[in-house]
């Protein structure tokens, strides 16, 4: 794919994400898309076909980085290590990527009618491992004897709200954007909650080193 091509996918995706999150997927019109693009309506159909393969882009621009966030549940077997990665990850994800997020989790609140079914199957594989990784630790006493899945649910919802509810904390902090240092801080006050309130242990492994 040429630079020319790539950078009109990237604008047509990100113009769509705001769209998308604005309007929702039935109200979304292509033209409307083109316009916040800054594109001929003819190149939104160039590169995307249609209107649902452009709604599955946006949908995987915002999966993608999802998926990856977890990667430390599994490269690495210390939960505290791991736990701080990943909530730093998804609170990045909110960060660089909010109208996808707002997308993806108005999807998820109407029942994921548009969902690719190859999409939902990574997503739950991912958390199926995770929260197998979560029981492990458990069980090697290194956590407290939490439920791995409401704690995946208490991790997603408090670090997408940076993402889905930017209005509202926009209002709150009285800033019209977060700063770096903001998100930063949001992560690390996260972590020590998490840590603190799992009763998480450091590994054996990761002491030694």
């Amino acid at each position: 794919m040429s630079r020319i091509s790539e950078h009109n996918r990237e604008l047509i995706i990100q113009a769509a994400s705001e769209i998308f999150a604005d309007q929702g997927y039935a109200a979304t019109k292509i033209i409307d898309i083109a316009k916040r693009a800054g594109l001929p309506k003819p190149n939104i159909y160039y590169y995307f076909k249609s209107k649902e393969n452009l709604y599955r882009s946006v949908i995987e621009s915002v999966i993608d980085p999802l998926l990856q966030a977890a990667q430390p549940f599994y490269e690495n077997g210390d939960p505290a290590t791991v736990l701080a990665q990943y909530i730093r990850a998804k609170i990045k994800v909110s960060q660089q990527h909010p109208h996808a997020s707002k997308v993806f989790a108005s999807e998820i609140m109407h029942g994921a009618p548009h969902l690719p079914e190859d999409i939902a199957e990574k997503m739950m594989e991912q958390t199926l491992q995770s929260s197998s990784k979560i029981q492990d630790w458990i069980d090697q006493g290194l956590m407290d004897p939490v439920d791995p899945h409401h704690l995946l649910f208490t991790l997603w919802a408090s670090t997408q709200t940076y993402a889905d509810f930017d209005w509202q904390i926009s209002k709150v902090t009285g800033k019209e954007k977060m700063s770096q240092s903001d998100y930063d801080l949001a992560a690390e006050q996260l972590t020590q909650m998490i840590l603190k309130g799992c009763g998480v242990q450091r590994s054996k492994a990761a002491k030694a080193g």
